[in-house]
């Protein structure tokens, strides 16, 4: 007869979880910090021009205008410059209840500071360009600012 005998066999250890929280929330907190929320896909191709002079614009009460062609993803949608507001391509007669229904989302007192902000690729034709301003006019959005390539540091 031996002299030790083998209680467990076969059993493995069991597994502290103790410090399991502590690494979730870790965990949880980095990507929290980490991760950039997109306000919108970008569904044409844009390359802004250069600028000359900056403003920051507050994003609070601005509404983005792009237009130019369909980027690669979306070539299903033709060759022709495409109008986009937030994550839908979008006709001219769409633009003012757009523009209607984005500044009845704010808050009255920043109604009066609405602005559209619009990102026009270098190869659209300026019709386009001529064409949602004059939606815009119409709609009563007379801040317009344009978007170009220029970091702001």
């Amino acid at each position: 007869m031996s002299k030790f005998k083998n209680k467990n066999k076969g059993e493995l250890p069991a597994i502290s979880t103790a410090s399991l929280p502590d690494i979730v929330f870790m965990l949880l907190f980095f990507f929290m910090v980490a991760t950039v929320m997109r306000d919108n896909s970008l569904m044409i191709e844009n390359t802004l021009p250069s600028a000359d002079q900056i403003e920051k614009l507050k994003k609070d009460r601005t509404m983005f205008i792009y237009a130019g062609k369909p980027s690669k993803d979306y070539k299903k949608f033709g060759d022709e410059p495409r109008i986009q507001i937030n994550d839908a391509f979008v006709g001219l007669e769409d633009i003012q209840t757009s523009v209607y229904e984005a500044r009845n989302k704010l808050d009255e007192k920043l109604q009066t500071r609405f602005v559209v902000g619009m990102k026009i690729d270098v190869k659209t034709n300026a019709g386009i360009v001529s064409d949602i301003k004059q939606e815009l006019r119409e709609a009563n959005a007379l801040k317009v600012m344009y978007i170009t390539n220029t970091k702001i540091d």
